[in-house]
């Protein structure tokens, strides 16, 4: 009985395949449609692959069609390549007999890696075109990438083939030293605007040798790659305040993807490493984005300075400073996913004027955590002498945004003055108690809402209707803000004086 069963189920899938006209097809008669009519694939660094880009083509007839050939006009020497339908064609270049089903579509995906010398002299741009047939049926649709020079940093590769290496926490990892008088890229101690700089594995600041950002200096770093201020080297960012959005004299560090996609993507590269030992850092106007961790402060020699500068997207802190020294003023520090401010193991810290926000969606993110103890460390414990907040915001998505770990095996000496706060005021916590412990806290604002012109944005602008409009104690004042705004009496409270919003 099976077997008539099988025989029966055989004849039927015949006489259906019989009738199919799916493989009839018809010429293309220049009728396709398409997604869009040019493909902008963002800009992208010299030899450096994009990310893929769709096209969607439609065939809107009631015929299936035959597409006689998809290529790029450029043919196999053109620096695009694609795939169509999951095919690959030649080389990723060239598609012959490309079937359309009646009223259907398929997808092309779209890349390139290309030098800048392939681009056009006067604007960089690399442009060609898909061409779908030829003669009379001619369709095509545009191409157009963007192509940014940049100085490369990178590892030498070792003759066993191998990479160079540097030692970070006791491990080898992927990264080099830079040199005052490399022999392609001349002094690389010294970041200029010139060009932007692209940075694979950890570029390593040698002993004694101090490292420079000038105003408007780019750098952008792989994945997995970072910054690494040894032993008695130093840091130096000296941006400047910028006119325009477009921070022209701000120093940025974030990842070397340029694409639109990646704008706010966390954790595209590692950190800079302030390790212990070094010395005399100081950063003014850098704005940082997307790293695993921003600044990683490991007991510094002596006080690191941090002005008008921000850090955002952080996967684990913006900024971690264990047993540190450290002035910040007109600091501004968003989305971290453990905190935006973690002190560790003690230190000495004042900070004034900045707003630490933590809108990270997760749920024990906080916007500042303190603490004075370090597992596994000998000792265990140690003094946080000091941790003060003048005329700061501390807010975010949570809760609780102010956190304390406090050891009493060592000193855990904090202030609060001035401050708006968010923090669930049922707490019966003696730490917390905001209002009646004047000894930590003084004039703080509890759980009122800044009102920041766009914080998903990382925009923390206030107006006037803000909560922190005024509150700040003209004792602490920083005499401009983190745009270089002259600040009025009394000043509003957080990184930035208080404007009307853009209607």
């Amino acid at each position: 009985m099976r077997q008539y069963f099988t025989l029966f189920i055989l004849a039927i899938l015949i006489t259906f395949s019989s009738c199919r006209t799916d493989f009839d097809t018809v010429a293309s008669n220049g009728n396709l449609k398409f997604s869009r009519d040019t493909v902008y694939l963002d800009t992208v660094f010299k030899n450096i692959g994009s990310s893929t880009y769709q096209l969607k083509v439609y065939n809107r007839s009631k015929n299936d069609i035959s597409i006689p050939v998809v290529q790029f006009k450029k043919g196999l020497s053109s620096k695009y390549r694609m795939t169509v339908d999951g095919m690959g064609g030649t080389d990723g270049k060239i598609f012959k007999d490309v079937t359309l089903l009646a009223k259907d579509s398929l997808y092309i995906f779209i890349e390139t890696t290309a030098d800048i010398t392939d681009a056009n002299p006067t604007d960089f741009l690399y442009i060609d075109e898909i061409q779908f047939d030829s003669g009379a049926n001619l369709q095509e649709v545009a191409l157009v990438t963007l192509i940014q020079d940049a100085v490369f940093l990178y590892p030498n590769q070792n003759p066993d083939g191998t990479k160079e290496k540097i030692k970070i926490d006791g491990k080898d990892v992927d990264g080099f030293y830079l040199s005052e008088n490399d022999p392609t890229n001349g002094n690389e101690l010294l970041f200029t605007k010139q060009k932007p700089y692209v940075i694979y594995g950890y570029a390593g600041v040698p002993e004694n040798k101090t490292i420079t950002f000038e105003a408007g200096a780019r750098v952008h770093f792989h994945a997995n790659s970072g910054l690494y201020v040894g032993k008695n080297a130093s840091l130096q960012i000296n941006g400047t305040a910028s006119t325009s959005e477009k921070l022209e004299n701000e120093v940025i560090f974030e990842g070397d993807r340029l694409e639109s996609l990646y704008s706010d993507i966390p954790g595209q590269w590692k950190s800079v490493i302030f390790e212990k030992g070094s010395t005399n850092h100081s950063i003014n106007h850098l704005t940082l984005k997307n790293a695993v961790t921003g600044l990683d402060f490991r007991s510094p020699l002596n006080t690191v300075t941090i002005k008008n500068s921000q850090i955002y997207n952080c996967v684990e802190n913006g900024i971690l400073a264990q047993n540190t020294q450290l002035i910040g003023e007109n600091l501004v520090i968003n989305y971290a996913g453990l905190s935006s401010l973690a002190v560790i193991y003690g230190g000495n810290y004042k900070f004034t004027h900045c707003t630490f926000n933590n809108n990270w969606s997760g749920p024990s993110q906080f916007a500042v955590s303190l603490s004075n103890s370090l597992a596994g460390a000998t000792p265990e414990t140690n003094a946080l002498t000091q941790a003060t907040f003048n005329n700061c915001i501390i807010y975010g998505s949570a809760t609780n945004e102010f956190n304390l770990s406090k050891n009493t095996a060592a000193p855990f000496v904090y202030q609060l003055n001035n401050c708006l706060v968010k923090f669930s005021s049922s707490t019966t916590n003696p730490d917390y108690q905001f209002k009646t412990d004047t000894e930590h806290y003084t004039n703080i604002i509890l759980n009122e809402n800044p009102k920041y012109y766009n914080a998903s944005q990382n925009k923390f602008n206030i107006d006037k209707t803000s909560s922190a409009f005024a509150k700040g104690n003209q004792a602490y004042i920083i005499t401009t803000d983190i745009l270089g705004i002259a600040r009025t009496s009394p000043p509003d409270l957080g990184a930035y004086q208080s404007q009307d919003f853009p209607k």
